[in-house]
């Protein structure tokens, strides 16, 4: 379960104090998906990071499963991040200089050790996107949509409960973003994650059993 208790977040700048989200309240068990929208600048992305454990709420409590991860070390903190989390950015962020294998396998490096056979499970995700053929090509040889599709498969390789996307169909063409979309669905029900995308996307939102709008900053289910 993810709960989101009372968030709120502010930034200090030179012209005093910034609001971002206040007293955010969500509650999310496993195998939910919610999409949540609303225009630049609303705090969609903001939400994300604080749900990501890349940086703190200044109030209020979140909570995955019975672990907090603001009242962890850094070190336990990234730990978590890498266990627990999964992410899926609007840019692929893939490394150029190695394969699609190799992208994919980046996050299971600095995993705790595992029973897991994670070559075995790069390779069976990357076969689900359709790109077992191309394990050893470079990002450089890859379309926008099957660079958005390793992404996906690195962001599901450590087995994570919680999966985050940001704008994951932004850069796409229509046709690419469709697949996409269908694939982040079909693997989060394979997998029963908790699914969190923050889009523009109308017709990805679409796709959601649970929609929210963030609007002067807090969340409004639609």
């Amino acid at each position: 379960m993810l709960q989101i208790l009372h968030v709120s977040k502010e930034y200090s700048t030179a012209r005093g104090v910034l609001p971002i989200l206040d007293d955010i309240n969500l509650t999310l068990d496993r195998g939910a998906a919610v999409a949540i929208m609303g225009p630049s600048g609303s705090g969609k992305s903001t939400l994300l990071y604080l749900l990501g454990g890349l940086e703190p709420p200044t109030s209020g409590t979140i909570m995955l499963g019975s672990e907090n991860p603001y009242a962890m070390t850094a070190a336990d903190l990234a730990s978590f991040r890498n266990r627990q989390i999964g992410f899926v950015f609007q840019d692929h962020h893939l490394l150029p200089q190695c394969t699609v294998l190799e992208n994919v396998l980046i996050p299971t490096i600095v995993a705790p050790p595992s029973k897991t056979d994670f070559a075995a499970r790069a390779k069976s995700l990357l076969e689900r996107v359709g790109l077992g053929a191309r394990i050893d090509h470079r990002p450089s040889e890859l379309s926008g949509g099957e660079k958005q599709r390793v992404a996906l498969a690195r962001a599901l390789v450590t087995e994570p409960q919680l999966l985050l996307c940001d704008e994951p169909t932004g850069n796409l063409d229509q046709d690419s973003a469709g697949l996409v979309a269908e694939l982040l669905l079909e693997l989060h029900e394979q997998h029963q994650t908790i699914l969190v995308v923050v889009t523009h996307s109308d017709e990805l939102a679409a796709r959601f059993p649970l929609r929210y709008r963030m609007l002067n900053r807090q969340l409004r289910e639609l």
